[in-house]
C-alpha cells in the first residue's frame, strides 16, 4: 500500500526537517522553506506562527520517524539479543552516519540550551529512547544472552557515549564514516552488558 501523503501541518514539519538538516537553523528562513515546500509564506503562517513553532515541529517529526523506524526494524524479529542489536545498528547508522540527522539533533541540543521547550521535547525524546533500551536491554538479559550489571545506568551511559560519538564527528568525521558502523554498534553494546556465548545461553535458559 503506497505511504499517505501527510497533512499541510505535517508536509511542512517534514520539509523544515529536511532544510534545517541540510543547512542548520540560523540560515534558513520561513520564505526558503516555504519555496522549498511549494507553497505561500502565509500558508505556513496558516498552521505555524513563527519559525520557532516550525522548529518545534520539525523536532517532533524527527521523534516520531525515528520512533517509527525503530518499532519496523524490530517487528518481526523474536530474538532478544538481535532486537537490541538491530536497533543499536538502526540507532548509530541514524545519529551518527548520516550527516543530516546529525547536524539537525546537534543544533536541536544547541538550541535546547536557551530554550526551555526545545529542552523540554529533547528531554521527552530522550526519555522514551533510554526506556527502550532498557526494556531491550532486559529482555536481552532474561534470554541469558547479556550479563548485565545495571540496565538503567547502562541505557544512560551508551546513550552519553553517543551523544559523544555524535559531537567528535564535528571534526573527526573518520568516525562516523559507514565502515566504523560495525565497530560502534559493538562498543556501545558493551556499555549495556557483555553478550553471552551461545552455548551458555542455552545452558542458562534450559
Amino acid at each position: 500500500m503506497p505511504r499517505k501523503a501527510p497533512h499541510m501541518p505535517g508536509r511542512l514539519a517534514e520539509t523544515a526537517f529536511e532544510t534545517f538538516a541540510t543547512h542548520g537553523f540560523d540560515k534558513i528562513s520561513l520564505d526558503q522553506i516555504a519555496t522549498e515546500a511549494g507553497v505561500t509564506k502565509g500558508s505556513i503562517y496558516c498552521h505555524y506562527k513563527s519559525k520557532h513553532e516550525l522548529i518545534l515541529a520539525a523536532c517532533a517529526h524527527y521523534y516520531r520517524t525515528y520512533q517509527e523506524r525503530v518499532h519496523c526494524e524490530i517487528a518481526t524479529i523474536i530474538d532478544p539479543l538481535e532486537r537490541l542489536r538491530r536497533v543499536l545498528e538502526l540507532s548509530v547508522h541514524t545519529c551518527v552516519i548520516d550527516q543530516r540527522s546529525r547536524v539537525f539533533t546537534t543544533e536541536v541540543f544547541a538550541l535546547s540550551l536557551r530554550f526551555a521547550d526545545v529542552r523540554q521535547g529533547w528531554a521527552q525524546f530522550y526519555s522514551t529512547v533510554r526506556e527502550m533500551y532498557v526494556g531491550l536491554t532486559l529482555g536481552a538479559q532474561a534470554s541469558g544472552q547479556l550479563q548485565v550489571d545495571n540496565a538503567r545506568e547502562g541505557a544512560d551511559m551508551m546513550l552519553a557515549a553517543m551523544e559523544g560519538i555524535k559531537q567528535r564527528a564535528t571534526f573527526e568525521p573518520h568516525i562516523a564514516h559507514p565502515q566504523a558502523q560495525e565497530n560502534l554498534v559493538a562498543g556501545l553494546l558493551e556499555i549495556l552488558g557483555k553478550p553471552v556465548p551461545e552455548l551458555q545461553a542455552k545452558e542458562t535458559m534450559s
